[in-house]
């Protein structure tokens, strides 16, 4: 039997959830120095996916768990990790994620960040469960001087991993560029996610006036600043890295409940459905528009009927529009 979601007034969970998580995986991320990693990897803190929790699973080093938890210090310090954005950016906002890590959760942890002018050398290979960091690894790390970055998050107490309390959401003021994160949890356990929420940022004054980009990608800058329905996908996915590998990285509606039993066509064999959805992207950068390119790959019955984009010069912003349903829009940050 299906879960059926509480629904959030807007009010219930911060506005930055709407933005992209530059730290994802498909984004890009990745872990590229991690302390210990001896139950779970630090890598799956990118997951794209929810963390999932299989009584029966385990490793040859203990209970497998879908996150990175590193086993109980008996050294002086504690546990962190370097994270790689996959997009630079300007965070707004960050959710430690410690779902299913009830009795071994990291009790406290904070963020740091910088932006780093060239990238690092440290990168992390293979499946990393049963590891530790080795003394190379350690000193490469100690030259970024990471524990004197900037700190968007401060040593902040964590909540367990339960349905009602897994998400630790922490608002992030800072308009500074950023290009990796550090994760330190006190002293030591297992954090399930972590989402960096913000928008790109690109440099463009590299960029040539007579090159075509993708105005509203993520890695440009683009972002979803409101839509209809996001029942199925979120309306930021088709600005995504790549083409989706399946229909869950695309923006998907709920069908409406109000549409007609019986579906008619007017005199002009023009099939009357109620209604619409749409979603409005703001580009990274005002451009001249030369063309749309709209994927509908792996939508099959469900795609929509007629699309059609509109713009508006002010604000550089699109609205992406198909037929089929109109609810409660639902909007957020800077509409302009």
């Amino acid at each position: 039997m299906a879960t059926r979601t509480v629904q959030q007034t807007s009010s219930g969970l911060p506005d930055f959830l709407q933005f992209n998580d530059l730290a994802s995986e498909t984004a890009g991320g990745k872990v590229i120095f991690a302390t210990d990693e001896w139950f779970a990897p630090a890598q799956n803190l990118l997951k794209r996916e929810t963390p999932e929790f299989i009584a029966t699973a385990f490793t040859e080093f203990g209970k497998w768990m879908d996150g990175w938890e590193s086993r109980r210090k008996r050294i002086p310090g504690h546990d962190w990790c370097i994270i790689e954005l996959g997009v630079p950016g300007v965070v707004h906002g960050i959710d430690i994620d410690t779902s299913f890590f009830t009795g071994n959760y990291a009790p406290s942890a904070s963020v740091q960040a910088a932006c780093l002018e060239r990238p690092s050398a440290l990168s992390l290979e293979g499946d990393r469960t049963g590891m530790a960091a080795s003394e190379k690894e350690l000193r490469h790390a100690a030259e970024l001087h990471s524990e004197n970055w900037e700190e968007l998050v401060p040593v902040t107490k964590l909540k367990p991993g339960y349905a009602d309390s897994c998400h630790n959401y922490f608002h992030v003021n800072s308009s500074r560029r950023v290009t990796h994160v550090r994760l330190n949890m006190y002293p030591d356990g297992g954090i399930a996610r972590l989402r960096v929420y913000g928008v790109g940022q690109r440099d463009w004054s590299t960029v040539s006036s007579r090159e075509e980009v993708d105005l509203v990608a993520l890695v440009n800058g683009g972002v979803c600043l409101g839509y209809t329905d996001a029942h199925f996908g979120h309306p930021r996915n088709m600005i995504g890295l790549g083409r989706a590998p399946n229909m869950g990285d695309g923006w998907e509606t709920a069908r409406r409940l109000d549409r007609p039993a019986v579906l008619k066509m007017d005199g002009q064999g023009i099939l009357q459905v109620p209604g619409s959805e749409w979603a409005v992207l703001r580009l990274g950068h005002p451009g001249v528009i030369h063309s749309i390119e709209i994927d509908t790959n792996h939508f099959k019955a469900p795609g929509p009927s007629p699309t059609h984009v509109l713009r508006r010069k002010c604000g550089a912003l699109w609205r992406r529009q198909s037929r089929a349903s109109g609810h409660c829009p639902r909007w957020w940050g800077q509409q302009a």
